[in-house]
């Protein structure tokens, strides 16, 4: 059998393309995708579509994993609040909070629920609040362009990353925890899909910078869990918008297997870097005297 003839843009005949409009199901190049309340259309769509619909489109594309991480984050710290009998500051007598916080030696020990878990954790209403809005401006919009299954896979790997980071970079008998590394991921994911749908992707790499400078700014911050979540986040969406395109990717199943390949990647070096310095530690086992003398959100 020969083989099989890729798609291409209905206005561009002369270019392959992997993607597709979300409304009528045409091929199209990134250069005729405009983003869209669902996905991303085609300019034919696009410049056809009334008002009213763009609203229609909006309520049924609820980015369901976006509210769903919120409301785990906003759960656990009700319980670590109710714990420690006090609002603001939960940490201070929760077993829970204690228990998932991210400590590198800890889980070299074994407790490697903490790599994930940490990340649904908050230092403080104001740390809970600040990550959660973040996550709600920046994550709808990210959801409704990846969807759902793509954009909780970004959110994962990027929470991984930022927990590597602090397995290698931060002390041993340091309590990290916090959403942020993962936010960053976002962050970092959102300017990748920006570059692809031929838009500017400046605003976005201001807010990173300017977060980052208050990283390095203020003290009780984790640098190597915002690090690490950028780096892991913006691989994996590089992976999912222009991995294929770059390996030439003939049909559109084609296109998302290397992308959810390129995805997978990126966490198996995540989990590996996890798996390095929890050796070291076991190895190298640090003072116990000093067992959770500081902290730091990310």
């Amino acid at each position: 059998m020969g083989q099989p003839v890729p798609p291409t843009c209905v206005r561009h005949p002369d270019r392959p393309t992997g993607l597709a409009c979300t409304r009528c199901g045409r091929p199209a190049c990134p250069e005729c995708l405009r983003p869209a309340a669902v996905g991303q259309h085609c300019v034919d769509c696009f410049q056809a579509q009334p008002v009213q619909s763009a609203r229609t489109l909006v309520a049924k594309a609820r980015p369901v994993a976006t509210y769903g991480l919120i409301a785990i984050s906003v759960a656990l710290y009700a319980i670590t609040a109710a714990q420690s009998h006090d609002l603001m500051n939960n940490q201070r007598g929760s077993s829970l909070f204690w228990d998932m916080a991210l400590v590198p030696y800890l889980v070299a020990q074994g407790e490697w629920y903490r790599v994930i878990g940490s990340g649904f954790l908050h230092f403080g209403a104001v740390h809970l609040a600040f990550n959660m809005f973040a996550l709600w401006v920046v994550g709808r919009d990210l959801e409704r362009v990846l969807g759902w299954a793509r954009f909780l896979a970004v959110y994962l790997v990027a929470l991984l990353g930022g927990s590597a980071a602090v397995m290698v970079g931060s002390g041993a008998l340091t309590a990290t925890a916090g959403a942020s590394g993962a936010l960053y991921g976002v962050f970092g994911a959102v300017a990748v899909a920006l570059l692809r749908l031929k838009q500017s992707p400046t605003p976005m790499l201001i807010l990173i910078a300017i977060n980052l400078v208050i990283t390095f700014s203020l003290p009780g911050i984790s640098l190597w869990g915002h690090l690490g979540g950028l780096v892991a986040g913006t691989a994996c969406a590089v992976g999912i918008l222009f991995v294929p395109e770059w390996l030439s990717a003939r049909t559109s199943q084609q296109a998302a297997r290397l992308g959810w390949l390129s995805v997978a990647v990126v966490a198996v070096v995540c989990i590996a870097v996890t798996l390095g310095a929890a050796v070291y530690l076991r190895a190298n086992p640090p003072v116990m005297a000093a067992m959770l003398s500081q902290s730091a959100g990310f």
